[in-house]
């Protein structure tokens, strides 16, 4: 979140460190109208917090893929003081549920009980759940869901299945998070936009944000719970009856 005071006045050198971009791109972005011009003092132009909470909006919204068309679209028609609001908002989105741990790879291997297979560790590197520091660190960027594949191996399950299974998980979940998120914006989100986006609503959007976040979790949890005990019950009736079937 944005800590700067809102009188404090940077030079286009200092805005674009602070911003961490370069001066070429910062007179870019003003050329293409991301920004407002500065205040000038002579021929010295001054920028101010809006200036630099509006690139440091753009930059976060490059590194997640959004092409600088759609970038100056969306922040033409949306008011000014949106950006600082903006980064809060990515910042709560940004924060990780677990802190990223860093481990060598035999100790990973040792969490499943299995010697170190570099194969599957590139497996789990593919699918986001690690990252290759060096030959022999890697950082668990999902420590949780790290752990439980382990512990689900060390039930027995073989690790190139467990493996297998994260990206089908991710698939229906993600369709969950969409449905839910679509239902959020509809209802709640939706009539502050259509409003303008009006300053004092802000803070509500955040909370909204944050607060939905465990909830979401949970409610997530607790369904998948439930349905994993029927799912067992369904499969253990069907063993029986295939048993019961059988000729003496």
């Amino acid at each position: 979140m944005a800590e700067e005071s809102t009188s404090e006045e940077l030079t286009i050198d200092e805005l674009a460190a602070r911003a961490q971009m370069t001066v070429r791109n910062v007179r870019a972005y003003a050329a293409r109208g991301l920004i407002d011009a500065p205040r000038l003092a002579g021929r010295t132009g001054y920028y101010n917090r809006e200036h630099l909470q509006r690139l440091q909006l753009v930059r976060q919204l490059l590194e997640r893929g959004f092409t600088l068309a759609a970038i100056e679209k969306a922040i033409q028609h949306t008011p000014h003081h949106a950006a600082g609001h903006t980064l809060d908002l990515m910042t709560i989105l940004d924060l990780p549920d677990e802190d990223a741990e860093i481990m060598s790879r035999e100790d990973l291997a040792a969490l499943a009980g299995v010697e170190r297979d570099d194969a599957l560790i590139e497996s789990m590197v593919g699918l986001g759940l690690v990252e290759k520091l060096d030959a022999d660190r890697v950082r668990l960027v999902e420590p949780a869901t790290v752990r439980a594949g382990a512990s689900a191996v060390t039930l027995g399950l073989p690790p190139e299945s467990v493996i297998a299974l994260f990206p089908v998980l991710q698939s229906h979940l993600r369709t969950i998070a969409d449905t839910f998120v679509r239902e959020v914006v509809t209802e709640m989100i939706q009539p502050i936009i259509d409003a303008g986006l009006p300053e004092q609503d802000w803070r509500n959007v955040i909370d909204l944000v944050d607060g939905l976040l465990p909830i979401a979790s949970q409610v997530t949890l607790g369904i998948f719970r439930s349905e994993f005990r029927k799912s067992i019950d369904a499969e253990i009736g069907e063993q029986i009856s295939g048993i019961a079937g059988q000729p003496d």
